[in-house]
C-alpha cells in the first residue's frame, strides 16, 4: 500500500537508518502483531497490528499493562510496512525516532468482530496470542479536544477483564518481561520441528484451554518460548493457622503421600522426587501411562495410596513400596509448569490446570489422576477433611504464577500437629516388643544445630520396627547428634542424624517437645539436613526452652510438613531458608555463602544503596535456573522501603534499601544483584552521577578494556570532569562521574551519549556506540542507556549472578593495570579487599556539567 506508507517514508532517510523502506509478506493466516521498545527521546512501547497491508501503528508511553482498571495512552502514529515488525536496531542519531529499538513482544492477533469497522468507528476489539501479551484487549479512540490538530489522534489501550487479567499491584508485564523476544524465534522454530503432529492447538484464554501442543500453531498456547529444562524444582506450601480473609483462592485436597514432579519428553517420562532423585524405575507403571500424554511436559503432583475407606495414607504408601505392591500408587497431578516449548510458569494458575486437564485427556485412568478442585468454604473444606481422616487442605490464588520455592500463594491448612523430625537415637524394646522401643527426635536450630524433641514409640508394627530396627543398627554412634542431651531420659543408643520421621502429635509442650506423637513413616524425599519445627506463617518463634513439669518426657509417641529448609521470620535478619541451596554450580557456592558476604560487605554497600531507588535480580534456582529483575514494589517486602508512588507514577511503589538488615532481608528473598538509580529519591528528576559501562564484545583482550577505560577517563578529563572506577563483576568496568543535581535525565543522557559518538567516531577501531553484540565484535561497546530515567546499573559491593559470582568493587585508578578482568574480586575472593573498602573513593565529589557540555558543543 504505497500510499499508506507515504508519511512514514516522508520522515527517514533510509541511506541513513536501518529501517525498511517497504516490504514485509502479509500473514497468511491470522495478522501479525509486534510491540517494540522504543528508546528515543523518551521511552515507548509501539504497538503495531497488520491490518490491510500496513501496521497500523500506536506509540504507548507506559507499556501495556494487564490490569484492566489501568487505561494507557496510545497514540495514533504513522503506518508502518509490514516488514517493520522485525526491525531491532538503533535509528542515528538525527534520523526521526533516533534511539534504539528491540522487538519486545511479537505473536498474531485476532479481531473480535469487523476490524475495519472498529477501526474506523474508534471501537477496535481484539484478542493477542504473543509472548507476552495473551488475551482480550481494546484499543479506544479519543474525541478530539476543540482545536487540538488530530493529525495524531489519542486512543486508550486497555485489557478486557478476561481470565489472563491481572492488578498491576501484583503484576506489571513491562516491568517483569523487559527484554527483546527476537532471540526466541530460533527455539521457537526447534519447537515447532520438534512438536508432536495432528495435535488442536490451545486457545490462550484459560475457559478454553483446547488441546497444549500442537506443530502447527505453538504460538497460540500461552507462556514464554522455552526448551523443556532438565531439572524443575517445585513450589511449595506455606502452612497457616487458618484460611485467608480475602482473595481469589481455589481448593484442592492435601493428599498424604510424595510430592513427584513428571518430565515427558518424545513419549518417554521420568519421575523425580522433589530433591531430584530419579524415581522413575520404582514406578514403571506410572511412567508408562503419564509417556502417552499428548505433549512433552514438566508435570507436578503428588503419589498415593488410598486406604480401604478410601483416604490417602502414607503408610499404605510405605508398605506399596516395601511390599513390590508398587502398581497400587496413583499419581495425583495439579499443576503444569512447562508444555508444547512454552514456559507456563508465569502463567495464572487456572491457565495451568486447564492446560494440564487438557494434556491428561488421553491417560486419565486409575493411576494417573487430575487433582480436582474443591467446591465449599475453606472452613467447611477443612471440617469435612478432618472428618473423613484427610490430612488437610491445599489451597492456591488462582492468578498466581508458579515458582520454584515456598511461596504464600499457596497455602495448607491441616486438620492436626504433622511434621517430620530427625531421628537421633532409639531406646531399647520392653517386654514382647521387637526392634527399640521409641525413636529419639530432633529439629534443627538456627545456628545448625540439633534440639531435642521428645520420642515417639507409637504407630509402629512388628514388622516396621524389624525393618527399621536394620536401618538404626547401620547408622550407630558413640556420640550424641545433639547440642544438648540435658532433656534426654536414660541411656539411649544414638544413630547418626540421617533418617527423617513423620510424625503426627497433639501439640508441643513449652520445653519444645512433641504431646502424644504417633509415628507415620520415614520419608526419604526429605534431606535431615532441612528439618526445623515448622510454624504457621506469620508466628512468633517460641521462647527459649524451660522445663515444663506438666509435659510427659517419658511419652514414647512421635509429626508431618513439608518444610523444605529453615523457615525466614517475616523480618529483617531473619533465619536463612535454604541455606544449603547451590547458587553457583560452577563453584559450588550456596545460598548462605552468599549471605556471609552480604553481612560482611553490607556496611561498605548501604552508603551505595542508601537513598536510591533499587532493583533486584532474583534467582530462586540458582543462577543457571530462571532470573527475575524487580523494580517495583508489588507486595510489602520485609525489610525494604516502598518509595511514594509519585516517583514512578502509574507503577507499583519503586524500592529502597535503607539498611544492611536490608540488604540481608533481600538475600533471604533469593536477590542476588542489587541495581541502583542514578538519582536520589529527594531529587528523582536530576541524576547525580552519569555512568559509562564498557562492555567488550567477542575477541576484546582484558588490556583493551583497561586501555578503554584511560581513553574514556582522558576524554573526560579534557572536559574538565573527574571520574571514578569501579569493576562490572562481569566482564566490563565502570567509569562514574559525579554530578550536581542541576540537569534533568534527557540532559544528561544526551551529554552521555555525545561522549560515546565522539569515541566511536574518533577510534572506530577500538570503540562502538551501537548495542548488540554482533556490533561489538572486537570492541567496546560503551553503554550511555544507563544514564535514562529509570534505567539502572549493578551497585558496588553488590555480587554478580553469573558463573564465579563475581562482585563490583571501587578500585583507584592506579590499581587498575594490577586488576585481570571485571570479575577480578568474587565472594570466595574478597575478604582482604573488604579492609580497602570504599578507600578508593575517598575523595568522591560532585561536580558541574555545564562546562563540560559548553566545551562539547552541546546546549545547556
Amino acid at each position: 500500500m504505497p500510499g499508506a506508507l507515504k508519511a512514514y517514508r516522508d520522515k527517514r532517510d533510509f541511506a541513513a537508518t536501518a529501517e525498511p523502506a517497504g516490504g514485509g509478506r502479509a500473514s497468511a493466516r491470522e495478522p501479525a502483531f509486534v510491540v517494540q521498545k522504543h528508546w528515543a527521546s523518551r521511552l515507548h512501547y509501539d504497538l503495531r497490528l497488520e491490518l490491510d497491508g500496513t501496521l497500523k501503528s500506536w506509540a504507548v508511553p507506559k507499556g501495556p499493562s494487564y490490569d484492566p482498571s489501568v487505561k494507557r495512552m496510545a497514540v495514533q502514529v504513522e503506518d508502518h510496512p509490514i516488514a517493520y515488525r522485525r526491525f531491532e536496531g538503533e535509528i542515528p542519531r538525527g534520523q526521526y525516532g533516533a534511539g534504539k529499538v528491540i522487538v519486545w513482544d511479537e505473536g498474531t492477533w485476532r479481531p473480535l468482530g469487523d476490524a475495519r469497522r472498529g477501526y474506523r468507528d474508534g471501537h477496535l476489539k481484539f484478542e493477542l496470542h504473543g509472548a507476552k501479551l495473551r488475551g482480550r484487549w481494546a484499543l479506544v479512540r479519543m474525541k478530539p479536544r476543540s482545536g487540538k490538530d488530530d493529525r495524531q489522534p489519542a486512543w486508550l489501550l486497555v485489557k478486557d477483564r478476561d481470565d489472563l487479567a491481572r492488578p498491576e499491584s501484583e503484576f506489571s508485564v513491562v516491568d517483569e518481561m523487559p527484554d527483546s523476544v527476537a532471540p526466541l524465534r530460533r527455539k521457537r522454530r526447534t519447537a515447532q520441528a520438534d512438536a508432536p503432529s495432528g495435535k488442536a492447538a490451545a486457545s490462550a484464554a484459560p475457559a478454553a484451554a483446547a488441546q497444549p501442543a500442537t506443530s502447527s500453531a505453538p504460538a497460540a498456547l500461552p507462556g514464554v518460548a522455552s526448551a523443556l529444562p532438565r531439572t524443575l524444582k517445585p513450589q511449595l506450601a506455606t502452612l497457616v493457622d487458618s484460611p485467608p480473609a480475602s482473595g481469589d483462592w481455589l481448593y484442592e485436597t492435601k493428599f498424604d503421600g510424595y510430592r513427584i514432579l513428571a518430565r515427558i519428553e518424545n513419549g518417554t517420562a521420568r519421575l523425580y522426587t522433589r530433591n531430584g532423585h530419579d524415581w522413575t524405575h520404582r514406578l514403571p507403571h506410572l511412567a508408562r501411562a503419564l509417556a502417552r500424554a499428548r505433549a512433552d511436559a514438566w508435570v507436578d503432583g503428588e503419589i498415593v495410596v488410598l486406604a480401604g475407606d478410601g483416604v490417602p495414607s502414607f503408610q499404605a504408601l510405605q508398605s506399596a513400596f516395601d511390599g513390590r505392591q508398587a502398581g497400587r500408587i496413583r499419581f495425583y497431578a495439579f499443576d503444569l509448569p512447562f508444555v508444547a516449548g512454552r514456559d507456563l510458569r508465569g502463567e495464572p494458575l487456572v491457565l495451568r490446570r486447564g492446560l494440564l486437564e487438557q494434556l491428561l485427556a488421553p491417560v486419565r485412568r486409575q493411576a494417573v489422576q487430575f487433582s480436582a478442585a474443591l467446591e465449599a468454604a475453606p472452613a467447611e473444606l477443612v471440617s469435612s477433611a478432618c472428618r473423613m481422616g484427610l490430612e488437610g487442605i491445599i489451597g492456591k490464588r488462582r492468578d498466581a504464577p508458579y515458582v520454584s520455592r515456598r511461596s504464600d500463594d499457596w497455602i495448607k491448612l491441616k486438620c492436626g500437629q504433622r511434621q517430620e523430625f530427625v531421628v537421633v537415637g532409639y531406646t531399647a524394646p520392653k517386654g514382647r516388643r521387637v526392634g527399640f522401643g521409641s525413636l529419639l527426635l530432633a529439629v534443627h536450630e538456627a545456628d545448625g544445630s540439633l534440639r531435642y524433641a521428645g520420642n515417639v514409640g507409637a504407630g509402629f508394627d512388628d514388622r516396621t520396627l524389624a525393618r527399621i530396627e536394620k536401618q538404626l543398627a547401620a547408622l550407630h554412634t558413640d556420640r550424641t547428634p545433639l547440642a544438648s542431651r540435658a532433656a534426654v531420659q536414660g541411656r539411649p543408643r544414638w544413630v547418626l542424624p540421617r533418617l527423617v520421621a513423620e510424625v503426627s502429635f497433639e501439640e508441643w509442650t513449652r520445653s519444645g517437645h512433641v504431646r502424644q506423637p504417633v509415628f507415620r513413616g520415614l520419608r526419604q524425599d526429605k534431606p535431615a539436613g532441612e528439618i526445623v519445627r515448622e510454624r504457621p506463617a506469620g508466628a512468633a518463634p517460641p521462647p527459649p526452652a524451660r522445663p515444663d513439669p506438666s509435659a510427659d518426657e517419658h511419652d514414647e509417641h512421635d509429626g508431618d510438613g513439608e518444610h523444605d529448609g529453615r523457615r525466614a521470620k517475616s523480618s529483617p535478619g531473619s533465619r536463612l531458608s535454604h541455606p544449603e541451596r547451590v547458587i553457583d554450580a560452577s563453584t559450588g557456592a550456596t545460598k548462605l555463602d552468599l549471605a556471609r558476604y552480604y553481612a560482611l560487605a553490607a556496611p561498605l554497600m548501604a552508603p551505595h544503596l542508601k537513598g536510591r531507588p533499587t532493583a533486584f535480580l532474583r534467582a530462586p534456582e540458582g543462577i543457571d535456573g530462571a532470573l527475575f529483575f524487580q523494580k517495583h514494589a508489588r507486595a510489602a517486602l520485609p525489610g525494604i522501603a516502598a518509595l511514594p508512588r509519585r516517583l514512578d507514577p502509574g507503577h507499583p511503589p519503586l524500592m529502597e534499601v535503607p539498611s544492611g538488615l536490608a540488604i540481608l532481608a533481600a538475600v533471604q528473598m533469593n536477590v542476588v544483584e542489587f541495581h541502583t538509580w542514578n538519582a536520589l529519591k529527594s531529587a528523582i528528576g536530576k541524576p547525580d552521577r552519569m555512568l559509562f559501562d564498557l562492555d567488550p564484545g567477542q575477541g576484546v583482550p582484558w588490556t583493551d578494556v583497561v586501555q578503554g577505560a584511560q581513553l574514556v577517563r582522558a576524554l573526560l578529563r579534557e572536559l574538565d570532569l573527574a571520574c571514578w572506577l569501579k569493576t562490572s563483576g562481569g566482564k566490563g568496568l565502570h567509569v562514574v562521574v559525579p554530578l550536581r543535581r542541576h540537569y534533568g535525565w534527557d540532559v544528561v543522557r544526551a551529554f552521555s551519549e555525545a561522549i560515546v559518538r565522539h569515541l566511536a567516531a574518533t577510534l572506530p577501531q577500538r570503540f562502538v556506540a551501537r548495542s548488540g553484540p554482533g556490533n561489538r565484535v572486537g570492541r567496546i561497546f560503551v553503554d550511555y542507556l544507563r544514564n535514562g530515567r529509570g534505567a539502572t546499573t549493578v551497585a558496588a559491593w553488590s555480587a554478580r549472578a553469573r558463573p564465579g559470582l563475581g562482585i563490583s568493587v571501587p578500585i583507584a585508578w592506579d590499581e587498575l593495570p594490577r586488576v585481570c578482568g571485571g570479575a577480578h574480586w568474587t565472594i570466595a575472593r574478597i575478604h582482604r579487599r573488604l579492609d580497602v573498602g570504599n578507600d578508593p573513593w575517598s575523595d568522591y565529589r560532585p561536580q558541574a556539567l555545564g562546562p563540560a557540555m559548553s566545551a562539547l558543543g552541546l546546549r545547556r
